[in-house]
């Protein structure tokens, strides 16, 4: 590690300058690497670097880097402007910044590792406090952008689910929906509005996420999910989130998941409480949702919103619940509800656990299941 003059336009700022290799174990430990390129510069980058140009640090960085005390490295083409641009970041208050020596030709000469330059400018700002999460990074924001998950039902538990990961940038979201929005639906649909009120749920969905998040795509079938359409409508996806309202999509779903080996995160609301689990059909311990309900119940004993009434909050709070176990799958992070139902009480304000083994029984998935065609729900019973 070296110190070198500062530059002519920072002359009483002497600027620190570390090898790649110093870098990349400093970046292990927690320092930001910051590539300081111009976007179109940036088609390969070093791997877990930001990218922010050099002229737009003083506006970025804050959001990029909060903590004046984070230990920041600076890498450009060559090693010039990341000096610079270490000059500017010490002059901004930041107390531990150094520029990369040699800069990006001279981080991939040494063999150490790159990725595709897919966060730019944009990106890197929208998405900068989840970023600088150790879990998520550069690598993971990166595989959230590649992912693509179906959402059935844009009604009150898909509408708070997509925003959130419209949001943390899942980079493609079908939306699958063959209602309409009437105003009793928002109290609850966060994601549809007063003057939307008569339009597909989907396009209306569709219009808001892009309006939160430009940089993702969204697709919008208005359809209802039926067995003559249940697997192309869902295959291709990394996830399936079930907001459905009803047990004829969720059998078509469990089944449907089940042979395109597709994480299913399951969620349902009733008055004043709701459930969550993840039935991952790639995993050997997991059950699936035959394993909770071997067989639909009656109609009268699982009526819907319309009919018993729901508390406006509450497929809020199960949505963005079933949200975060979609991330997690997607990033590969942390304990999915794989196994376990967590229930929620709203009134008394109770999360529940319960252990979920898988049966060997069971109809879906069981020993002896066999799967002989998708069948309605009446079949089922």
């Amino acid at each position: 590690m070296s110190h070198l003059p500062s530059s002519p336009a920072s002359p009483r700022i002497d600027v620190r300058e570390v090898t790649p290799a110093e870098a990349k174990v400093r970046q292990g430990q927690g320092a930001v690497l910051i590539d300081v390129r111009e976007d179109d510069e940036r088609a390969s980058v070093a791997e877990g670097s930001l990218g922010v140009p050099r002229g737009l640090l003083p506006t970025r960085t804050a959001a990029l880097v909060p903590d004046l005390a984070t230990p920041v490295l600076l890498i450009c083409g060559t090693g010039v402007r990341s000096r610079l641009a270490a000059a500017t970041m010490l002059d901004m208050g930041y107390r531990d910044v150094a520029s990369v020596a040699g800069g990006f030709a001279r981080w991939s000469g040494e063999g150490l590792p790159v990725a595709a330059g897919l966060l730019d400018t944009d990106a890197a700002d929208r998405y900068a406090r989840q970023v600088i999460l150790p879990q998520v990074g550069v690598a993971g924001q990166t595989r959230l952008a590649a992912s693509k998950v179906v959402i059935v039902g844009a009604g009150g538990l898909g509408a708070p689910a997509m925003l959130y990961l419209a949001g943390a940038g899942v980079g493609h979201l079908t939306l699958i929906d063959d209602d309409r929005v009437e105003r009793s639906n928002l109290h609850r649909q966060v994601v549809h509005a007063d003057n939307r009120i008569g339009m597909t749920k989907v396009e209306s969905a569709r219009a808001q996420l892009l309006e939160l998040n430009p940089l993702i795509a969204v697709t919008a079938k208005a359809e209802r999910l039926q067995a003559a359409n249940v697997e192309s409508l869902i295959e291709g996806h990394d996830v399936v989130l079930d907001g459905a309202d009803n047990f004829s999509v969720r059998y078509l779903l469990a089944a449907a998941t089940l042979r395109l080996k597709i994480p299913l995160v399951y969620g349902a609301v009733e008055r004043f409480s709701g459930q969550v689990s993840v039935f991952d059909p790639r995993r050997d311990d997991s059950p699936c949702y035959r394993c909770l309900f071997p067989r639909p119940p009656a109609a009268e004993d699982a009526p819907n919103c319309s009919e018993a009434g729901v508390l406006g909050v509450l497929p809020g709070t199960i949505g963005l619940l079933q949200a975060t176990e979609v991330l997690k799958l997607l990033l590969g992070i942390g304990e999915p509800l794989v196994g376990r139902v967590l229930t929620y009480d709203a009134l008394g304000m109770h999360f529940r656990q319960i252990l979920l083994p898988r049966d060997p029984a069971c109809p879906g998935c069981g020993a002896d299941a066999r799967f002989t065609g998708y069948r309605d729900v009446e079949a089922l019973r």
